[in-house]
């Protein structure tokens, strides 16, 4: 079995901010866009166009309808999910060849291809599930922090970055060093009270989650549908009306 070292310095992670993910997928398609030729490609599809379609995805985003059951007022929470890059990491100690490792000099967990025997050990490790078994190269895959590219000298500074934080339209994913406390994701956290996703499995996990603000005021009880003058709309088609409606 894998050996941690745990005295990382440098902790590189992500900070996500669930009250403005707008569950667009774009991280997740740009993420599967630069790894499919980055770290760890290929990154298979299986059947696309069937009712069982599979593939390898280092980002996948869920959408959970949340009921306020004080209020019964109701909100779409969108929760994009990856590996947490953990201090504390179970992927790593179960390995048993080493392919599955956390760097020391930036705290990234990665996996060694050329040492891994597909055990999926480290999935059933993982309670994140955030390992992807690829069925083609019989080797389990994960996310890089896109390694490939935050390190590239031939990319400007400012697009160093993860390709899904590059993406976001939102600015929901933010990237730097979690291991530094004076660093803008530090504070990020420290003033939004950012959370580790489930903390009783005691991974450490250096990625955080800025949790949806309070939902007060008009914005929560505003009606569920608005009422609106047939006569006023009557000259309306069906687009405009429908614009109408959003926009009133």
């Amino acid at each position: 079995m894998t050996s941690l070292h745990n005295n990382n310095k440098i902790k590189l992670g992500l900070v996500i901010d669930l009250d403005i993910c707008v569950g667009c997928h774009a991280c997740a398609v740009n993420c599967k866009e630069w790894n499919s030729g980055g770290h760890s490609a290929p990154l298979i599809d299986l059947n696309t166009s069937g009712e069982n379609p599979d593939g390898v995805w280092f980002n996948r985003v869920h959408t959970f309808e949340i009921l306020d059951e004080e209020s019964d007022h109701g909100y779409t929470l969108n929760f994009p999910r990856s590996c947490l890059h953990c201090d504390d990491a179970p992927c790593v100690t179960v390995c048993p060849t080493g392919a599955s490792y956390k760097r020391e000099e930036d705290g990234i967990v990665l996996v060694n291809p050329d040492t891994c025997i597909g055990c999926k050990l480290c999935s059933w490790a993982c309670p994140y599930g955030a390992r992807e078994y690829d069925q083609v190269e019989k080797v389990m895959k994960k996310c890089t922090l896109c390694v490939d590219k935050i390190y590239n000298p031939n990319l400007p500074e400012e697009s160093r970055v993860p390709a899904c934080v590059s993406a976001c339209p939102t600015g929901a994913r933010s990237f730097g060093d979690l291991g530094d406390p004076n660093s803008e994701v530090s504070k990020l956290v420290d003033e939004r009270n950012g959370v580790d996703l489930m903390p009783e499995q005691e991974t450490k996990p250096v990625n955080k989650y800025l949790l949806p603000k309070t939902r007060t005021g008009n914005a929560r009880n505003a009606p569920r549908m608005n009422n609106f003058n047939n006569g006023e709309n009557k000259k309306l088609n069906i687009l405009e009306r429908f614009v109408d409606r959003i926009l009133s």
